[in-house]
């Protein structure tokens, strides 16, 4: 496995972070967290400016035919600088959707804006019965002439509040948990009949629970097989992981950059507080829980692209566990080493540890993919 990135690579790295190191600091953050949509619609701009936002899409598509790696950059960049931006909504989650289901004549149509940073799109398929489980999809969709008309609800829509348009997976035929029998259909936000209530989440990101009530659309709003959607939906949601797995990393990185730099010039007893050996073996502890996680993180990014639904899916677990596992330990020596400034809203450890800690969350927590790791394995019963 190769670890080193090419020239392309590493300028796309340098390049983003320099755009983040420039305009995103951490009272730049505050201020666009009460903004409207609570992200800044000025750095959206930007990061469709210098083609952030095309990365993993194909050159014929308008991208610039990035894959895993160039999403992996992106997105550790993302967490070092605690972005509030729906780029995992819009680009990885949405956008992945997209690439891997929708028909050349709607790619045309619909990633131009996308990609210019134009139209923002949010992945709605979480529903609140479903917990992680993917193929627990409630909402309906029932033919109607040419159309279909959709009814339900979805719950935590990552930034489904202020997105223009809405990805919907929907069960066609079936009962609730079949894994055949579920579409995805392509939604105006202002349709008739949508209605969304958004929220902050507790990471400071923003989310929306989102009602569907007799919601017609055509039929050229299907993407891909319209009862056989599931298999795109697993694959994104591998994709989405690995990317937040990435995230993770630099959000633990920069986490770990503070602590450190903190004990070295807090003073306590005379002395800095990082000449005791305890607070060392601490900070010891955190860089390892960090490169275990980095190494992981690596795994899951060279498996984002496996065509093997199996293998994916088990490396992808691996990987979301041992995020999970090493956000805390980063997370709380982190706050711990810090003392009471840690946890206070002024300050920018608190608020990494909240982003790690509802990474875990998202997409499944480290107990729920350490079950999957071992039902893929034979060692409990699927």
């Amino acid at each position: 496995m190769d670890f080193d990135l090419s020239e392309e690579q590493r300028l796309l790295k340098d390049s983003v972070e320099r755009l983040l190191a420039d305009r995103y600091d951490f009272e730049s953050r505050k201020r666009h967290s009460k903004e409207p949509e609570g992200f800044s619609k000025a750095m959206w701009a930007a990061y469709a400016e210098q083609g952030l936002l095309a990365v993993p899409f194909a050159e014929e598509d308008g991208g610039i035919g990035g894959g895993p790696v160039e999403t992996m950059i992106v997105m550790e960049a993302f967490g070092g600088a605690l972005a509030l931006e729906p780029y995992l909504a819009t680009v990885v989650l949405s956008g992945g959707v997209l690439r891997h289901a929708a028909a050349p004549e709607q790619r045309a149509e619909w990633l131009p804006g996308l990609i210019a940073g134009e139209t923002r799109y949010a992945f709605a398929h979480t529903e609140r019965q479903a917990r992680y489980d993917l193929h627990d999809v409630g909402v309906t969709a029932r033919r109607d002439g040419d159309g279909w008309v959709l009814e339900g609800e979805k719950s935590l829509v990552l930034h489904g509040d202020s997105a223009d348009r809405l990805i919907v997976s929907a069960r066609t035929s079936g009962s609730r948990r079949d894994r055949d029998g579920i579409g995805l259909f392509l939604v105006e936000a202002n349709a008739e009949g949508v209605s969304r209530r958004g929220y902050p989440t507790q990471d400071g990101m923003r989310a929306a629970e989102v009602s569907l009530s007799s919601v017609r659309v055509g039929s050229g709003a299907v993407i891909g097989d319209p009862a056989g959607a599931l298999p795109v939906i697993e694959r994104v949601t591998d994709e989405a992981i690995a990317a937040l797995c990435a995230e993770a990393v630099g959000a633990m990185d920069r986490m770990h950059t503070l602590t450190v730099e903190y004990l070295k010039t807090r003073k306590q007893f005379g002395v800095t507080i990082g000449s005791f050996q305890v607070l060392q073996h601490r900070a010891a502890d955190m860089f390892i829980a960090l490169e275990q996680a980095r190494s992981m993180a690596f795994l899951a990014t060279m498996m984002a692209g496996e065509d093997d639904a199996e293998e994916r899916a088990r490396a992808i677990a691996g990987a979301k566990v041992q995020i999970g596992r090493s956000g805390r330990i980063v997370g709380q020596g982190a706050v711990q080493l810090h003392g009471g400034v840690g946890v206070t809203m002024e300050y920018s450890v608190g608020h990494y540890f909240k982003r790690v800690t509802m990474i875990d969350q998202l997409f499944g927590d480290a107990d729920h993919h350490l079950g999957r790791v071992a039902r893929m394995g034979g060692l409990i019963a699927a």
